[in-house]
């Protein structure tokens, strides 16, 4: 065995391999990595050697570069290829966090580029001449589309939440309910958040049932808040009963110098239930019952970038934004860029809000959906005899814990390979160039044109014709 490694060639050997020279120049990686990985090809070869994977009697020295090379080719590609790259969302689920959640408009995709491009008045006053707060940059477009007194922005809703708790309620308790103490993606529990916030839980009522009388014998000396937790990703239905918002707010009265905080989650501007789609509270309904504080995601049914935003009493906000953790938890200008154009369509005619790419696949008509369907299964069948395609009703998801109980009505088109099962397709289809990402059921592969764009129609064919 030692007379075969001693074949394995040295790194200054391969260094000099016209191939080698050949993938490491259209690499354009420094010559520290490009070393390194050549260690790692020699060091893979020699274990599968000693490990018997590799028949040392039948390879020659120039086999084992060969080997070498080829790893290295490979490891150097899969180095310098893109780790964030775009998908196609074939699902229908139009809040996927898996795939990134909201996708952002033109407008506010051009804006992010503008500011990124160039410096920018992120913390700078220009009239003035004079440094400025990033804080101030569209807390004014957030205190229209939400009527707030004032608002602020951190880098999520997570975020959101445990600034509050520990800004207004550390060492205080905080009455929730039961129903409430949600556990939504990451194990992100908000049992755990407030425990690390300094907080006290205090849970009232059961997992089904939750009286306002609860609430109210739960107060006391020590209490600093009332918390009233969005569900997100689950609904208990039934035997149910739960306080609403305003009903809520009758203890306000009585007790003035609690904080009253409902964490919305989603939060949503538009108001879909008046298209008949759920039932989600729209944020500045909410703060007209009267609470003080409410905070949600930005890159959910808003239809912006990962943000938290925060909105309420202007008192309880100024607290925040001088909080140590306010600087921990900023959102840089890239961000502020995206949420300024998205928070911008809210406050425009009607007709625009069709910019956002998340509201417009929410409300997107059955009609649209079924013309995209039959397109693609059209020009599917046209192009090659290999696959079969059916339209078939079904129905999407909002997703990213929004809405779970809503079922949109779709269509989606049914695809089977002659030779490829359904689960092979979609894996072929899903490691291509883009990635097509599909459901599979009852062995075949469906496409739901709820969330896949005109300009995404020829990648999305072109995709499946590549696999003939």
């Amino acid at each position: 065995m030692k007379q075969y490694l001693r074949e394995l060639p040295p790194v200054h050997e391969i260094q000099n391999n016209e191939r080698y020279v050949r993938i490491s120049s259209a690499s354009h990686l420094a010559n520290e990595p490009l070393k390194e990985i050549i260690q790692e090809a020699v060091d893979y070869v020699r274990e599968q050697l000693l490990n018997g994977h590799i028949p040392s009697n039948q390879c020659s020295k120039n086999d084992f570069m060969l080997m070498i090379l080829d790893f290295t080719e490979e490891k150097i590609n899969t180095f310098v290829k893109a780790r964030l790259t775009k998908v196609i969302n074939g699902t229908g689920t139009v809040l996927h966090t898996n795939l990134g959640r909201a996708r952002l408009s033109d407008n506010a995709i051009k804006h992010v580029s503008d500011v990124a491009s160039s410096y920018s008045n992120l913390e700078y006053r220009i009239k003035e001449g004079k440094r400025g707060s990033r804080h101030d940059i569209i807390e004014d477009l957030l205190i229209k589309v939400t009527g707030a007194e004032a608002a602020m922005v951190v880098n999520n809703n997570a975020a959101a939440v445990f600034l509050i708790l520990r800004a207004l309620a550390n060492e205080g308790e905080v009455i929730v309910s039961r129903g409430q103490l949600v556990e939504i993606g990451g194990s992100f529990r908000i049992s755990s958040i407030m425990e690390e916030s300094g907080a006290m839980l205090v849970e009232v009522g059961t997992t089904n049932k939750t009286h306002f009388y609860d609430y109210e014998n739960a107060i006391n000396d020590s209490t600093s808040m009332i918390l009233k937790v969005h569900t997100s990703n689950f609904k208990t239905v039934g035997f149910t009963e739960s306080v609403d918002t305003k009903e809520l707010m009758a203890l306000k009265s009585l007790y003035p110098n609690l904080t009253f905080y409902e964490d919305l989650g989603s939060g949503s501007l538009y108001d879909f239930k008046k298209l008949g789609i759920g039932d989600e509270p729209v944020v500045r309904e909410v703060l007209e019952s009267g609470v003080d504080l409410v905070s949600f995601s930005g890159d959910k049914l808003l239809g912006g970038p990962q943000a938290g935003i925060i909105a309420g009493k202007k008192e309880l906000i100024q607290k925040l934004k001088k909080h140590q953790l306010a600087r921990v938890l900023r959102v840089d200008k890239m961000t502020f860029a995206a949420l300024e154009q998205t928070l911008k369509v809210y406050l425009s005619e009607q007709d625009r809000i069709h910019e956002l790419p998340t509201v417009r696949d929410i409300i997107k008509s059955i009609d649209e959906i079924h013309g995209q369907a039959e397109f693609f299964k059209k020009y599917i069948n046209k192009s090659s005899a290999l696959y079969e395609v059916d339209i078939q009703e079904n129905t999407s998801q909002v997703g990213g814990g929004t809405m779970p109980d809503v079922e949109l009505a779709t269509v989606v088109a049914a695809v089977s390979h002659r030779i490829f099962t359904a689960n092979e397709l979609a894996e072929k289809l899903r490691i291509g160039n883009p990635a097509i990402i599909t459901r599979v059921k009852d062995d075949k592969v469906l496409i739901d044109f709820r969330t896949v764009t005109g300009k995404e129609m020829d990648d999305l064919m072109g995709g499946f014709l590549e696999l003939v």
